[in-house]
């Protein structure tokens, strides 16, 4: 280029030492990122003012300003010249002619100019009309001409953007959200737009933008360096490419990299993802803050007038054991004492996702500063609430970045740092490692009533490809993490061992099913020689499914299910045996006969309410027994109708968590009574939050279920009417199903269901009704998951008919989904 302006035929003053300029500045390795975008926005600011200097234009009355991102002085290589050439519309001829005057060269460098030419007045109209042109001129910055002009735009631009925050934030968060419909998550896109994916540099903006307003602000940590790094990548592909664009398309990806001085592609996007993690997270706590205090400024009015001008108390309603809601958030109970409790952060990451709510992430970092480390292995609330976290369905993830924003989820599991923001380049993949992983238990949750054991289901899924971290098969490399891992949260050596199997052949029931002939004997008895166990194989298909559905669309489809499920229903003939019959109970402790022959003494109900739940120091829970969780509760009560509703009953009312529980009939001995039956509930019980209520309490509510007046229905209806019905997320439908040939003494009744208050009332309350008797059951909660198993028989003490069993489980289905 020369530096003769083709259009006026005179002079242009700077502009070939500015373009000498800007080569040697852009192809300097010494000097990049920030520093370099600064100094290339100062070349330019001195070059524009050299322009408007030059002209023989109006002294006053007009200025040049710098607008969006070049406002902000932040210029890529092939970014825009957001330019407005402002003026008081005293003299619109010599304008038009300054216009040419800067505009001109800028076009002949072939730089990509987005212009324009206003008054004050017009500038803050077109604002007024298109939200794009007002987030621009927030970032007005005046670089040459009459300063007073730039500075009264600024200060009514800002003024008129705060003034109609209330109008203009909810328009900008749904601009944002159909630009995110449109071009996707950045942190999981394998040719990722840098500035118009969710999470990108658009977001980043729109954050500047809310804060602006003063309704609200972004959090601040970790998002400056967020905004820095993804401008980078975008420096280094305009270099890479000599393009303005901001598409990063994987044959441009190693360029990038190395102009960045990165190991690979897949490290360069690994750091892209963390990059918009963060803005992505900040945006939603954002617009969440955002919303609140808008309806907050909409209700205040009104609560005035009704209180007579007096401030509402706000309202904080229980969840947890220290765990509270408060503005449609989860936050800390004022008594919470992290330090001292290690279990919490986990016990308040379930509750959000039980609730549906968000976790504050004031709460979050709170939890971050201020939490102790859980002990090895986790106390068995920990694996409980951990369980309950993953068994939440969608809700799951929001909370679950909001613990991973905190860096909390590293801290709880360690191995997850090297699959965080992992990169899949897999064309049926859609998601990071990571979110894959929490994907795939969120689609576990949802096959958890078909499954013996959800916990071990969703901790699978959890950990199924958590060996793509490190090097060689991943399904080998995960097995040991998983071994490593269930140790560490507390499974026996039992668990352990299933969990590992469960990842290293997460794999084998599509593999097999898809690539091999299902009619040769020998493909089938490899799969159950590696699986070994009927509960495995039920466990395997469920997360083979689950894994499926969380990787794409592609993944999964009818055709592939039913050869899954041909497979498996092959395997399981061949894993079939012997059906167990209904286990021996074991003899009963000297306890338990103390409280049966009190019992009968006494004609009604003898409990003992038992706080030891750890065992005496320095002494190990028993081999292959899980760690106690809860307070054991023992109730000796004589055998009548009614029994197992009134105990469930007043449990719930009295807002005890069952968590494991059993019943059975014990004889008494003969020098006692020689005909006499009493029943025995062996029950492991958990307060919802607060303390225990006293074991006397119990007692005398118990007699009064037992006798009738205590309406225990009507109490847990007054209570659940007291409090706001959650969102929260919807669970699984109940299963129950009639067990083949499992006892022959009595009928099975299995029943799986979301665990609930009154629960294990509204089950016995419907077995009561049916008029059959219930021989034993074995009753056990994991995470939000309630497994159940009712051995019942007829008033004589036999199986049901099959076609009355039937019945039977069909009638306390429509009961539990009512």
């Amino acid at each position: 280029m020369t530096g003769t302006d083709t259009h006026t035929g005179t002079e242009d003053p700077g502009t070939g030492g500015y373009a000498a300029a800007r080569l040697r500045l852009l192809t300097e390795d010494a000097r990049s990122g920030p520093p370099r975008r600064s100094a290339l926005a100062g070349l330019t600011d001195d070059w524009l003012a050299g322009l408007f200097g030059a002209a023989d234009g109006p002294a006053r009355g007009v200025s040049l300003v710098a607008v969006g991102g070049y406002g902000r002085g932040e210029l890529s290589p092939r970014s825009d010249l957001d330019l407005v050439l402002l003026h008081d519309g005293s003299d619109p001829g010599a304008v038009a002619a300054l216009a040419d005057r800067i505009w001109y060269p800028v076009w002949d460098l072939g730089l990509s100019l987005d212009h324009s030419v206003r008054t004050p007045a017009e500038a803050r109209a077109t604002a007024a009309e298109d939200l794009k042109v007002q987030l621009g001129l927030l970032d007005a910055r005046h670089l040459a001409g009459d300063t007073t002009l730039t500075a009264g735009l600024r200060t009514a631009v800002l003024t008129d953007w705060r003034n109609q925050a209330a109008k203009r934030l909810p328009e900008l968060r749904e601009l944002c959200a159909e630009r995110a419909a449109r071009q996707g998550e950045l942190r999981y896109l394998l040719e990722p737009d840098l500035k118009e994916a969710r999470g990108g540099l658009r977001d980043a903006t729109a954050l500047r933008a809310v804060a602006a307003s003063w309704l609200a602000d972004a959090p601040r940590e970790g998002l400056a360096d967020a905004r820095r790094r993804l401008l980078d990548v975008r420096d280094a592909l305009h270099l890479a490419t000599g393009r303005a664009t901001d598409r990063l398309a994987l044959q441009e990806q190693d360029q990038v990299a190395a102009e960045l001085g990165l190991l690979d592609a897949d490290t360069l996007l690994r750091q892209v993802y963390e990059a918009a993690r963060v803005i992505a997270y900040a945006a939603d706590v954002t617009w969440r803050e955002v919303g609140r205090v808008l309806r907050a400024r909409a209700v205040r009015p009104r609560l005035r007038a009704m209180l007579g001008g007096g401030r509402p108390a706000t309202e904080r309603s229980p969840l947890a054991e220290g765990v509270v809601e408060q503005d449609g958030e989860v936050v800390l109970a004022r008594a919470a004492r992290p330090d001292r409790d290690p279990v919490l952060p986990l016990r308040a990451a379930a509750a959000a996702a039980q609730a549906g709510l968000p976790l504050s992430p004031h709460a979050a970092r709170h939890l971050a500063a201020t939490a102790c480390q859980l002990p090895t292995p986790w106390p068995a609330e920990a694996r409980e609430q951990l369980v309950t976290l993953l068994g939440s369905g969608r809700p799951t993830v929001e909370v679950w970045e909001a613990l991973e924003a905190e860096g909390l989820i590293a801290r709880l599991l360690p191995d997850w740092e090297r699959v965080r923001c992992r990169p899949q380049r897999n064309a049926v993949h859609i998601w990071t490692v990571d979110r894959h992983l929490i994907e795939t238990a969120v689609r576990a949750s949802a096959l958890t009533r078909r499954v013996g054991r959800p916990d071990l289901l969703l901790v699978a899924a959890l950990l199924h490809d958590i060996g793509k971290g490190w090097p060689g098969d991943h399904s080998v490399a995960g097995e040991i993490i998983a071994k490593d891992v269930a140790a560490r949260i507390g499974f026996d050596h039992a668990d352990a061992a299933v969990l590992a199997t469960l990842v290293r052949h997460h794999l084998l029931l599509i593999e097999t099913a898809t690539r091999r002939d299902l009619d040769d004997p020998a493909t089938v008895r490899s799969v159950a020689d590696a699986v070994g166990t009927q509960s495995t194989l039920e466990l395997l298909h469920a997360l083979t499914e689950a894994d499926a559905l969380a990787t794409g669309p592609a993944a999964w489809s009818s055709w592939r299910g039913n050869l899954v499920t041909d497979l498996v229903r092959r395997v399981s003939g061949v894993l079939a045996g012997a059906a167990p019959d209904e286990p021996e109970p074991a003899a009963p402790t000297a306890e338990q006969e103390r409280l049966a022959i009190e019992a009968f003494r006494t004609g009604g109900p003898v409990l003992a309410l038992r706080a030891q739940t750890e065992p005496a120091p320095g002494a190990d829970p028993p081999p292959g027994e899980p760690e106690p969780l809860g307070v054991e509760l023992l109730i000796a009560v004589p055998d009548q109708p009614g029994v197992l509703p009134a105990v469930a009953g007043v449990l719930a009312v009295h807002r005890l968590t069952v968590r494991t529980a059993e019943l059975r009939a014990l004889r008494l001995p003969d020098d006692v009574d020689d005909d006499g039956t009493i029943l025995l509930l062996d029950w492991r019980v958990a307060a919802e939050y607060g303390s225990l209520p006293q074991a006397a309490r119990l007692r005398t509510d118990l007699v009064r279920a037992l006798d009738g007046t205590l309406d225990i229905t009507g109490r847990l209806a007054e209570r659940d009417a007291a409090y706001p019905r959650r969102r929260g997320w919807t669970a699984p439908p109940p299963r129950v199903t009639v067990a083949p040939a499992a006892s022959r003494h009595a009928t099975v009744i299995e029943v799986r269901a979301q665990d609930a208050p009154g629960l294990l009332h509204r089950i016995g309350s419907a077995l009561e009704k049916a008029g059959v008797r219930v021989r034993s059951m074995h009753v056990s909660t994991l995470g939000a998951n309630a497994v159940d198993a009712f051995y019942v028989t007829t008033g004589t003490g036999a199986p049901l008919p099959e076609e009355d069993a039937g019945s039977l489980a069909r009638v306390l289905e429509e009961t539990l989904r009512a």
